[in-house]
């Protein structure tokens, strides 16, 4: 099936006789039920995920009938074909179900679903938040004001800040919209930061979170987020995690030539970026801090003992790599591709 947001277009193909079948079905999920119990069984079901989400999948299994939402980067696509319709798609997705040919994705549980939401509403927020703290910093520099005082927004960069006034009213009344946004959008964060903490002391991730911030960098906002975006971590093992996530190098190799390039970035975005900020935590010397330890106290004896292996761990390599004078965003993304391992062995831990 071929879903959009107001309509379906779905194909059938019967692998017995190869006859096909196509209707075009509104969204509703009782007229897609009742259009493929009128199939002749046993009837399995694809279509691509998208922004309408896994609420179709959902209503599907429910009624017994096996879908597969197929990840549209893993979708086999004849590279001459320069015709894209709806029913194109529909019979493309068909197909490739019937050569079984379809790389699926895990459907999410309604928890995760929304334990993800509300990660992903935290990080539109810290993006909303850059970008109005850029509109700030560069009206100022438009008018030669530039801040000399130390790091930029602390508590002395906003007192500042307030300090600035202008005589022209128009540049005035810009300043203090713009400042003003900076100060609703930082309550914002800090209210979703509020309600993830919160969520994250009793939900199902509790137990993975707990693990997960034995690892310096692993903040219990960062935990949660890994958590909640990965899911079922059973599904990767320590070596397959890092290309999930985008962090194993591109590779064009043919022949006895092999040529490797910079990182795939395929796969979670949001959990590869929140990686490799963990990443640069473990290039200082290794020292367990009192938030660290105080994280350590709420998690078990087994994963108080990886956590420590790992940290001792990543900061040697680190070291090794700061010898070999290697590049440091280079040397961060290994880092990150093995911390990525670590996490995946602390999230499957069996206590």
């Amino acid at each position: 099936m071929d879903v959009h947001a107001r309509s379906v277009v779905a194909c059938g193909l019967d692998r017995e006789t190869g006859e096909v079948l196509e209707r075009r079905l509104t969204p509703d999920h009782r007229e897609i039920l009742e259009w493929i119990g009128g199939l002749p069984a046993p009837v399995a079901v694809t279509y691509e995920a998208g922004p309408t989400g896994f609420g179709l999948a959902r209503a599907l299994a429910g009624a017994g009938i096996t879908c597969a939402v197929a990840a549209p980067s893993k979708l086999i696509r004849p590279p001459g074909d320069r015709v894209k319709t709806d029913a194109r798609d529909a019979a493309l997705l068909a197909r490739l179900l019937h050569l079984g040919e379809i790389v699926a994705v895990t459907v999410p549980s309604v928890v995760q679903e929304a334990a993800r939401d509300l990660v992903r509403a935290r990080e539109d927020c810290r993006a909303d938040l850059m970008r109005c703290r850029h509109r700030v910093s560069k009206l100022l520099l438009r008018q030669g004001i530039v801040y000399y005082g130390g790091n930029p927004w602390t508590l002395a960069h906003e007192r500042w800040l307030r300090q600035q006034s202008f005589d022209c009213p128009g540049l005035g009344t810009a300043y203090r919209e713009a400042f003003d946004a900076v100060l609703a959008t930082r309550d914002r964060r800090e209210r979703l930061d509020a309600a993830i903490v919160a969520l994250a002391g009793d939900c199902e991730f509790t137990p993975v979170v707990q693990r997960l911030g034995c690892l310096r960098g692993v903040s219990t906002l960062t935990a949660f987020a890994l958590a909640s975006e990965i899911g079922d971590w059973d599904r990767f093992t320590g070596r397959s995690i890092g290309a999930y996530l985008g962090l194993v190098p591109t590779e064009y190799s043919s022949g006895g030539t092999r040529v490797q390039g910079g990182l795939t970035r395929t796969g979670n975005s949001h959990a590869r970026r929140l990686l490799i900020e963990a990443a640069w935590h473990h290039r200082k010397p290794y020292s367990p801090t009192v938030v660290l330890r105080r994280r350590w106290d709420v998690a078990s004896a087994a994963a108080r003992t990886r956590g420590h292996a790992a940290n001792r761990r990543l900061h040697h390599r680190w070291e090794r790599f700061d010898e070999r004078r290697k590049r440091s965003v280079v040397a961060n993304a290994a880092v990150a591709r093995e911390l990525a391992g670590w996490c995946w062995s602390l999230a499957v831990l069996e206590e």
